[in-house]
């Protein structure tokens, strides 16, 4: 069973298509996604993902655009 899920998104920013791979199963990451996009909020429905992570999932923007876009903290 692999414990690795990786996803695809498309950047708001550049329209660049970006992969990730989440340290989630396929079965655990669409259970989170599920309760995510039945209310609950991202950080309580992906609790075991980073920051970074969970940025992604919700807008397909990586940590490197984010640095560039907005600097890093």
């Amino acid at each position: 069973m692999n414990n690795t899920i990786t996803i695809a998104r498309k950047s708001p920013f550049t329209g660049n298509i970006s992969k990730m791979t989440i340290p989630l199963s396929e079965k655990e990451f669409n259970r989170c996604a599920a309760a995510w996009q039945n209310g609950t909020l991202i950080q309580d429905a992906f609790p075991t993902l980073n920051a970074d992570e969970r940025e992604f999932i919700k807008t397909g923007i990586t940590p490197e655009e984010w640095d560039k876009m907005f600097g890093e903290d």
